[in-house]
């Protein structure tokens, strides 16, 4: 270990007393509790990854999550059997039929959304639900199967205290200036370039 003199010592620790206390004034600032509206989009990996995060977190409040998921209903993924063990802390309801070029039915593309976002009020409406999950509402929206105004309002609608997290590629602007905070994944490098194939525990 590199040995470090007293006057080295002694700068970083006033320089990190200072640093603490700006830190420190800043927290004491923010007296706003709220229920927040969180939009997780960009070409990047990561966007449901990092919702599931926020669900054991909001589980390990023990307050309950709801998750909708929209697209990938074709689609088994590792984070469902792995919640269930929370029972019926999580009410999971995977309604997509797979993306609109597996299904080639538009018609049957509008009818699914339709009943997830009905899911989803329904969710939004258990006053016994913390969190509730829009996995690839994004994608539904982009492809206009829902109305997005409607959706937007209603969003905002929302009981004071729920957060909501909306995941997907090309979130609409609509909603990202509806949102409280929005993340963009940014893709820097992915292994499929190298033909490496999807896998589980990865990729679902």
């Amino acid at each position: 270990m590199k040995e470090i003199d007293q006057t080295t010592e002694q700068r970083h620790r006033a320089k990190m007393e200072n640093r603490k206390a700006v830190q420190d004034a800043e927290v004491a600032e923010k007296t706003v509790e709220k229920g927040l509206l969180m939009v997780h989009t960009g070409s990047g990996k990561g966007k449901s990854t990092a919702a599931f995060g926020l669900a054991l977190r909001t589980l390990g409040h023990n307050r309950r999550v709801g998750i909708v998921q929209f697209i990938k209903g074709a689609w088994s993924t590792g984070e469902q059997p792995a919640l269930a063990v929370f029972g019926d802390r999580i009410a999971w309801h995977t309604m997509g039929e797979g993306f609109t070029w597996e299904t080639q039915d538009l018609k049957r593309d509008i009818a699914a959304a339709e009943k997830a976002w009905g899911m989803a009020l329904e969710l939004m409406a258990d006053e016994t639900i913390g969190l509730v999950i829009l996995d690839e509402l994004n994608i539904a929206l982009r492809y206009d199967y829902l109305d997005l105004d409607k959706v937007v309002a209603q969003l905002q609608a929302r009981r004071e205290d729920l957060h909501v997290v909306v995941t997907g590629r090309n979130a609409k602007p609509a909603l990202i200036e509806a949102a409280d905070l929005v993340t963009e994944m940014t893709l820097v490098k992915h292994h499929f370039k190298a033909g490496v194939k999807a896998q589980a525990g990865i990729e679902f």
